[in-house]
């Protein structure tokens, strides 16, 4: 967890920097207003320390720019002049807790601890939306429902960020269609899924003649999205050359088509989503970091399966009668233990490979009850992936994970690769892409 502390007194922001790191905390320290929101517009920490006075910065008006970020940010005010007119403002402002100065080690720690139980225990606020094909009633979900109201609500700008199975498109799309926009166009582009040359042609189009090849006009996703939503999914996978011209666009709002001098104005709302960690694609020079922030007005991070399990036994029953309302016979029971066993399981793949699992119990299991053992079949095979996570190695569990998921749709198609590629959902040349990356070799691969 990562707690910022900002106070004007370098000696106090040691202090709590040395007492916070002890106890296995990330700490970033701030010395002004300035500094500290231009790093929270970069992240959330999970709990702010603010000095009431910081200089001739006001800490009291500095909470309400916070809160008005992250409403749900827990602050802790400090003071070494505290009254109880400061007390209650800080309060009403939404701070949780108020220090006086001299700071007892033991009275901060408790109070911090105090702050993030209270954090994790709150009741989420509920939201009606009027388009939800979400599914679960998990903490974690209720978050992302209440940033999605929170979302729609404006025409900002969103950044979603989730590994792949997460549901990142249906967070996109529950959005558009929850805003005031949603009898708009809602133009989507998988980032990944263009090859490098030919993703600027399809952002701003082109006019005919205007590359080998272009043999008429043709307008692009921008154009096409204008006074509407355009969804950039997997955004990290755009060239740095391409993300420049998207940051004009966003600054401007305007472009011009490949071949043309024309300019074209438009009133796109843009939603972005990636599932790699935004900061070590910054980091290792990536992504353009003045683009995140235009992007990242309102951030969403959506959960991995495994920190919602709750969610699983409502998510497996869903899918067990979509499955056989979309086939037209009764669906089948699962045992307890079954149902267990789908619980406990690492889901690299997230929801869309809990999907996956449940039709394949659906069509292979013979009878009317799904039992213990025809699930331990049906997740066979991945063992070699839940043994790397147990190891402590997230991401090559999930490449393990991914590569023999892909190997098996693949010999299931007999190497038909667009046949694949429509059963996982993605572009073909993704999965080109993957089946290259992973060092996957198939016999026979054909399109």
């Amino acid at each position: 967890m990562k707690i910022y502390v900002v106070d004007d007194e370098i000696e106090i922001r040691k202090s709590l920097r040395n007492i916070l790191e002890d106890e296995k905390f990330e700490v970033e320290d701030f010395g002004n207003r300035k500094s500290l929101l231009k790093s929270l517009a970069k992240e959330r920490p999970s709990l702010l320390l603010l000095d009431v006075w910081l200089g001739k910065d006001d800490g009291i008006e500095i909470l309400d720019e916070c809160k008005k970020i992250y409403p749900m940010l827990p602050v802790i005010m400090i003071s070494g002049h505290g009254t109880i007119e400061i007390a209650v403002s800080a309060t009403k402002k939404g701070a949780v807790d108020f220090l006086e100065k001299p700071l007892s080690i033991v009275k901060v720690l408790e109070t911090i601890h105090a702050a993030l139980r209270k954090e994790a225990e709150q009741d989420i606020p509920e939201v009606k939306l009027e388009y939800d094909e979400i599914i679960g009633e998990s903490n974690a979900i209720k978050k992302v429902k209440f940033a999605i109201s929170q979302a729609a609500s404006t025409n900002a700008r969103v950044f979603i960020y989730g590994e792949n199975g997460t549901g990142k498109e249906l967070v996109a799309r529950s959005i558009f269609l929850n805003s005031k926009r949603k009898e708009q166009p809602y133009i989507e582009l998988n980032c990944a899924a263009i090859p490098e040359e030919l993703i600027e042609s399809e952002l701003f189009g082109y006019e005919k003649g205007a590359f080998t090849g272009a043999k008429e006009k043709r307008i692009g996703k921008f154009e096409a999205a204008d006074n509407g939503t355009l969804f950039l999914d997997e955004i990290c996978d755009m060239s740095l050359s391409t993300q420049a011209k998207v940051l004009r666009v966003l600054q401007e709002q305007r472009f011009e088509k490949l071949g043309s001098t024309e300019t074209i104005e438009v009133d796109v709302r843009v939603i972005a989503a990636t599932n790699i960690p935004i900061e070590d694609a910054i980091r290792e020079g990536k992504f353009r970091e003045d683009l995140y922030y235009r992007l990242n007005v309102i951030p969403i991070t959506i959960p991995p399966l495994r920190e919602r399990k709750s969610d699983i036994p409502v998510l497996v029953d869903f899918h067990i009668h979509l499955w056989f309302d979309q086939n037209g016979v009764p669906p089948k029971k699962m045992e307890i233990e079954a149902t267990n066993l789908l619980v406990n399981h690492f889901w690299p793949g997230n929801v869309r490979e809990l999907k996956n699992v449940v039709e394949r119990l659906c069509i292979m299991t013979v009878g009317d009850t799904i039992s213990a053992k025809d699930v331990r079949e049906a997740l066979s095979g991945f063992r070699k992936a839940v043994e790397i996570f147990e190891q402590g190695d997230l991401k090559k569990a999930k490449e393990e994970f991914e590569r023999q998921y892909i190997v098996k749709a693949l010999q299931l198609n007999e190497g038909n690769v667009s046949k694949t590629s429509k059963i996982l959902g993605i572009e073909r040349t993704h999965l080109y892409r993957k089946i290259k990356s992973l060092n996957i070799q198939i016999e026979n691969l054909s399109e």
